[in-house]
């Protein structure tokens, strides 16, 4: 099958990459032409472990190609992919301009059935308003179907899902252009779910919403351990048994962050709200992931009242591991607050560091490994769990002047902390006693 593949972000690349490896010859569209230049090289411009390796590969079988002239891309292609960006207005809601644009540029350049399909996160409706905006400017003889088929691939293993994910959704209005699209997708072998194409547009936000209300609901159970005295970690392994319940996304931490969740729960919370819904549970969802975000700052304010002067070791940046993406992660919130209370701020991060430089405030310094970053530190902020964190010797911390580890990912065994003479706090997880008797006082 020829396919077209607009706009070549997370979801674009990746989509683009992995049809043309089951198959498929894929020519992936983007604006920037120097973006284009690099792709074309094989060059990644995002961190996604197996994705350049695999871009290589198909460029060099001839099954993949990249342009940023929209006719040469889509005027010989079967199916036409939209996967371009729909980021977050100031009021909450999805913005689909580059949607609406993408609709554009197919009709100016088809001339014959193409079958389009919304891959971008876009709000109940839209699949149904761009099918209308393309059949207002195409030429009678000219048919085009629009099908919904929403991506569920996880930041830092977006290939891997692609080859083994939980589900494929199809949301059309004709069974001939759902057929199509499973026939396209069967190569990967994961199941379909083939329904209506608003339900499609649905499932998309209801998933990602889902899953942030675990991430908040674990995170106020986790608060409420602290002040018990109970382990979040064994409360979250003696729910997870429970099938009902399920053990993904029970881990305490200091919150979700990201390209999706931040956005589509915000977007899902204005969706119900164009039809007078007032989604209270969602918005509890968001406002529990914003105090979250900032508790370690109280954390080091209980530990050190006063953090002027004070050199503060920042350990990860991205908003999860495996990524560079730092869109709605904690270190914004974090090093912002360690800069406004006056302290030195020392930053590592195993691959995101580059784009930090571009986001975070001018003041915060970079380190070229967890031993620069902590030497001669105050304390020590875990941010993100990277295995390079959760694997390192935990001597490396004698290299502070005294060690404190303030971790926002429970990396570490509290009793091994302990043992290794490291004042060591984590999230819903019992308080080292010299650490309690600082913050009692």
């Amino acid at each position: 099958m020829k396919i077209a593949v607009i706009g070549t972000g997370y979801v674009g690349l990746v989509t683009g990459v992995s049809l043309a490896e089951i198959g498929h010859r894929v020519s992936c569209i983007d604006v920037n032409e120097e973006k284009v230049a690099k792709m074309q090289q094989g060059i990644s411009p995002i961190y996604e472990p197996g994705l350049s390796e695999l871009m290589t590969k198909n460029i060099n079988e001839r099954r993949l190609s990249f342009t940023s002239n929209h006719r040469e891309g889509i005027e010989q292609a079967d199916v036409i992919y939209i996967a371009v960006g729909t980021p977050e207005k100031s009021d909450g809601s999805a913005d689909l301009s580059f949607v609406v644009q993408a609709a554009h540029n197919i009709v100016d350049c088809i001339n014959h059935n193409v079958i389009v399909v919304i891959k971008s996160t876009v709000p109940v409706g839209t699949n149904d308003m761009i099918s209308e905006i393309m059949q207002c400017h195409l030429t009678s003889d000219i048919e085009v179907e629009v099908v919904s088929n929403p991506e569920f691939l996880k930041e830092g293993s977006a290939i891997y899902d692609s080859f083994h994910g939980d589900r494929i959704v199809i949301g059309a209005n004709s069974e001939r252009a759902a057929s199509l699209i499973e026939q396209i997708n069967q190569p990967f072998q994961v199941p379909v779910f083939k329904t209506d194409i608003k339900s499609a547009e649905m499932i998309k936000y209801a998933s990602n919403a889902f899953l942030a209300t675990k991430i908040s609901f674990i995170n106020e159970i986790s608060n409420i351990c602290e002040l018990l005295g109970a382990d979040i970690e064994n409360v979250s392994n003696g729910m997870g048994m429970d099938q009902r319940i399920g053990s993904q996304f029970l881990k305490a931490g200091i919150g979700y962050g990201g390209s999706c969740f931040p956005k589509d729960t915000k977007a899902l919370i204005q969706i119900a709200g164009n039809v007078e819904y007032e989604f209270e549970l969602l918005k509890g969802v968001v406002n529990v992931n914003k105090k979250q975000q900032g508790i370690l700052i109280g954390k080091l304010n209980d530990c050190l009242p006063n953090i002027l002067g004070k050199k503060i070791a920042v350990l990860g940046l991205a908003f999860k591991p495996n990524t560079d993406d730092l869109r709605e992660s904690a270190s914004i919130l974090v090093t912002t607050e360690l800069i406004k209370q006056g302290a030195e701020v020392v930053a590592y991060d195993p691959i995101a560091m580059t784009n930090a430089k571009s986001i975070l405030d001018p003041l915060v310094q970079y380190a070229v490994s967890i031993e620069e970053a902590i030497e001669n530190s105050d304390a020590a902020l875990i941010l993100t769990d990277w295995d390079e964190f959760k694997n390192v010797d935990l001597a490396v911390f004698k290299k502070m002047k005294k060690p404190l580890v303030i971790d926002g990912r429970n990396c570490f065994s509290v009793k091994e902390m302990e043992r290794n003479g490291i004042d060591y706090y984590s999230i819903g997880r019992s308080v080292p006693a010299k650490i309690a008797e600082v913050a009692s006082i």
